[in-house]
């Protein structure tokens, strides 16, 4: 590790790379780690050893550095000094002189004139230490090694066999080519490369190393220049925290001085030209020889071979592009030279780059001070990138547009401060917006400004809309009797009544109110925006209006932008036609809509509109596409902070549909999590459904009885009576049947039935078809409860709700075992499962195939008159099952097989399960 650079913690983000090198250590092997300067190779390789540490007798430890490596045989001496005394005295006389003369330099050892004794000296030593034990061999910064150890150690590691010596080692490489390092290892060593940090991981590292509250627009920045390299990343963080003053839009991250020694240590060797040239650029967004020309470097070609031969820039060409090697390389250069030097290259490129946003940008930096030609260049660059799709460039553009707008200008400085503000949030940037919004807040005036200013503040609280109280007095006050500011205000406290106070009833009023506002005021977007919410509201609530405020809010003239954005109409027509079973027309319309974000940038927007897709997904049995959209749309609103709760809800339902329920009951308890601290009781509901269903798929019963019991209160409380919302009366009411409560699940199916019958919710209806025929076969009625299984299976089928229909299929395969009638394979639920790639259920099925009763264990008659579950047990029970091998095999908790059992006794007239096995055993006799 270099001098001076302080130690990384690189465990965040290598828990794939620990568990593969785990796993090579555990079975005796040896470990390569190899990659880039920082990127964390010394504190892997510090953990390893230390886990291994208690499993062996003995540790040899040597780090080299490049000061020292041309010094023969010093690695040596590391690893052998202190065992020296303990492995010399039984060498040959002839090894322990040329050990001895090597370790302690008294004599003149060398390779050439005592070669095979120091080769066959340090074969022994290690021979000798692995009789007492298990030998680990770390070396750290492998490519420092001097040349006569790595060759003594390379000799011996090819001859140990299968002697218990291991080695642990860390080689710095900038590229693949690492393979010549290991002729210091053993030849079953394997190599791995630790690669780069994602957004997400530098996020939390920095987090973890007390470098908290930074923007994510920073943390972008940070991420961007220091490549996801660790120690990169967490020195831009400390300078970040030790400089009093941000950097301003446009301006590079300050790099400190050890990193711009760590980069730039050959930049002494370029000419003054080259480096003026590179300097040209490290200003540019995409350099090019051609853009280099045109900015004035006439030997652009042989200065940037220049810098190349140094490893400045990129030896593989790709495409035309300049390329540094590595992109701090670009900010630290930047950031050593001189001011004025900067705004020379920024002028420069001014009038080379043919991009005219680019060209505003590289105005801006070039100039000083106030300017309104060079402020109206950066707002129409500005208003192109938002067109282009790009709104976090917008938004930095809009900043350095008020920057040099003047005071009395028109549009005034804060009218552009906001627009970069509603650019930031429509980027994801909500850190940024929300900052730009309080310092317009600090001295705006016109209740216009500040109304909007508190809308930005509104909207980046996202669904903790309750740490925002305070704003709602103050933003009614600043709006006064202006239509349509009030509007604004209305449809947010619309936003706050259902999120925060869970009034479903409130919220529809008040975005009814927000509606007719805006159309006083002729705000059409507002106006678009309150109907949206209003008719999202109507249909979650089962009101009898929500078709016709849908069609309201489908009427011309429409605005582009709440046609596509997340809250907008074009999202609460996708909702009323996936809950009414048009699963084609959902897809196309979201497909569509998530096309349509993507090209304008709308960060939030995709988010939602990618977990909209996955559950459309869901819902069509197409599990394996739904979990590669909810991981997608997880891992953005991760990297952004945006919807976190809300995908962490649907990504746990894609992971017990179609991937893995410990994955899934972890998501789920996140969401549960994230709803709880926003106090949204709307996705808590959610939350909770998603938990109860995967608690059902991996077999815990009562655990999802517990959480959809949850739901079911809060739904109650909330005024949301459409079960097409949550589909999760199914999920309870067939957890209830598995506990022992019919009652109770019969209850539930008849208050959702009553509901979708009314709202014509199809496949609801067929789903709570399939839990009915549950109640009944556990109240023994089996024939009613298999032709209910079977129409449940066909009318879903026929809708395309490929899931539900495989779970019927399955179903009915269980009853049919039970039953012992009719056909009793399990192969068309296993069919149904397979074509829809869902993997828990997959498992469930082998499970029960494998626990089905085998046809020696049961007589026919032995065990009339007992329901379904009953009847399971009971057989179970004959096969020698313990009550916690049966829970298991049935995914049903212990105490519901005790409480089973109970009920088989009192039906069969008998006192233990030795009478059970009894019983069947004297019918078959007779």
């Amino acid at each position: 590790m270099e001098p001076g650079i302080p130690r990384t913690d690189v465990l965040i983000g290598r828990e794939e790379l620990l568990a593969g090198a785990r796993a090579q250590l555990s079975r005796g092997g040896s470990l390569v780690v190899q990659g880039p300067a920082g990127i964390g190779k010394s504190t892997v390789l510090r953990t390893l050893a230390a886990e291994l540490s208690g499993t062996v007798r003995t540790v040899l430890r040597c780090t080299a550095t490049e000061s020292e490596s041309h010094l023969p045989f010093l690695a040596l001496a590391d690893l052998f000094g202190l065992v020296l005394d303990e492995v010399s005295a039984g060498l040959p006389a002839a090894q322990r002189t040329a050990l001895e003369s090597a370790l302690t330099g008294r004599g003149e050892s060398s390779l050439q004139r005592d070669g095979l004794a120091l080769r066959l000296a340090v074969l022994s030593a290690l021979r000798a230490l692995a009789a007492k034990g298990p030998v680990l061999v770390v070396a750290d910064d492998l490519q420092w090694l001097d040349s006569a150890s790595a060759e003594l150690l390379g000799f011996a590691a090819r001859r140990l066999g299968e002697t218990p010596v291991q080695m642990l080692c860390a080689v710095r490489t900038e590229d693949e080519d690492w393979d010549r390092h290991l002729r210091a290892c053993p030849p079953d060593t394997l190599a791995v490369r630790i690669g780069p940090l994602s957004r997400t991981q530098v996020s939390a590292l920095l987090d973890h190393r007390g470098y908290t509250g930074l923007p994510r627009s920073t943390v972008r920045d940070i991420h961007r220049t220091s490549g996801g390299n660790p120690l990169f990343a967490l020195e831009l963080g400390r300078a970040l925290a030790e400089n009093p003053t941000p950097p301003r839009p446009g301006e590079p991250l300050p790099v400190p001085t050890s990193l711009r020694a760590l980069v730039l240590s050959r930049l002494e060797m370029l000419s003054d030209e080259a480096r003026r040239t590179l300097l040209v650029a490290s200003a540019g967004a995409r350099p090019t020889p051609a853009l280099l020309h045109a900015a004035g470097r006439e030997n652009a070609e042989a200065e940037c071979a220049q810098a190349a031969e140094l490893g400045l820039l990129a030896t593989e060409p790709e495409g035309p592009a300049v390329r540094f090697a590595h992109p701090l390389i670009s900010a630290a250069l930047y950031a050593e030279a001189p001011a004025q030097e900067r705004r020379a290259a920024h002028s420069a490129l001014s009038t080379a780059a043919s991009d005219p946003i680019e060209r505003a940008r590289h105005l801006a930096l070039a100039s000083t001070g106030t300017d309104p030609g060079v402020a109206a260049r950066l707002a129409e660059a500005a208003e192109l990138a938002r067109d282009r799709g790009a709104p976090s460039v917008a938004a930095s553009l809009s900043l350095l547009a008020a920057r040099h707008t003047p005071a009395d200008g028109e549009p005034a400085p804060d009218d552009r401060r906001l627009e970069a503000a509603e650019d930031a949030i429509t980027a994801g940037e909500v850190d940024l917006a929300r900052d730009i919004a309080r310092e317009v807040l600090t001295r705006a005036t016109m209740p216009a400004d500040r109304v909007r200013a508190w809308m930005v503040v509104v909207e980046a609280a996202g669904q903790a809309l309750g740490d925002v109280d305070a704003v709602f007095p103050q933003a009614l006050a600043d709006a006064g009797d202006d239509p349509r500011l009030l509007a604004l205000v209305h449809y947010q406290l619309a936003w706050r009544a259902m999120v925060v106070e869970g009034d479903f009833a409130e919220a529809r009023a008040e975005a009814a109110h927000a509606a007719e506002l805006a159309a006083r005021g002729r705000d059409r977007r507002t106006e678009l925006m309150a109907l949206a919410f209003q008719s999202s509201t109507e249909t979650l609530m089962g009101h009898p209006d929500a078709p016709v405020t849908i069609k309201r809010a489908l009427k011309e003239p429409q605005d582009p932008y709440v046609a596509c954005h997340h809250n907008g109409v074009g999202s609460a027509r996708f909702r009323w036609l996936l809950m009414s079973d048009q699963l084609t027309e959902a897809r196309a319309t979201i497909t569509g809509l998530l096309r349509e974000v993507r090209r304008r940038g709308m960060v939030e927007s995709e988010v939602h509109y990618l977990r909209l897709l996955a559950e459309t997904e869901l819902h069509a049995g197409h599990c394996g596409r739904a979990l590669d959209l909810a991981r997608e749309s997880l891992r953005l609103a991760r990297d952004t902070g945006i919807g976190e709760g809300a995908s962490a809800m649907l990504a746990c339902f894609a992971e017990a549909s179609g991937g893995d329920t410990g994955r899934a009951l972890a998501l789920a308890r996140e969401a549960v999590e994230h709803a709880e601290e926003d106090g949204d009781q709307m996705y808590l509901s959610r939350a909770l459904a998603a938990l109860g269903y995967a608690h059902f798929v991996a077999g815990d019963a009562p655990a999802a009885v517990e959480a959809l019991r949850r739901v079911r209160e809060l739904e109650q409380g909330l005024g949301i009576t459409d079960p097409a919302r949550g589909r999760w009366h199914g999920d309870l009411a067939e957890a209830l049947v598995l506990v022992g409560e019919p009652a109770e699940a019969q209850q539930v199916i008849d208050v959702a039935r009553g509901h979708a019958m009314r709202l014509g919710r199809e496949s609801v209806l067929a789903v709570l078809d399939r839990s009915e025929a549950l109640v009944r076969a556990a109240r023994g009625d089996e024939e009613s409860a298999a032709v209910r299984l079977t129409s449940a299976q066909d009318r879903l089928a026929r809708l395309g709700h490929g899931l539900e229909e495989a779970r019927a299929a399955f179903a009915l395969a269980r009853l049919r075992t039970t039953r012992r009638q009719g056909p009793t394979s399990y192969d068309e639920a296993a069919r149904l499962f397979r074509r829809c790639r869902a993997l828990p259920w997959l498992r469930l099925v082998d499970a029960a195939a494998v626990a089905r009763p085998a046809e020696s264990g049961i007589a026919p008659g032995a065990l009339d008159g007992l329901a379904t579950m009953e009847r399971q047990v009971a057989a179970l029970v004959m096969e020698g099952a313990t009550n916690r091998e049966i829970a298991g095999r049935l995914f049903v908790s212990v105490k519901t097989v005790e409480a089973t059992l109970t009920r088989v006794y009192r039906k069969l007239g008998i006192r233990s399960r030795v009478d059970i096995v009894r019983l069947a055993a004297g019918r078959r006799a007779r």
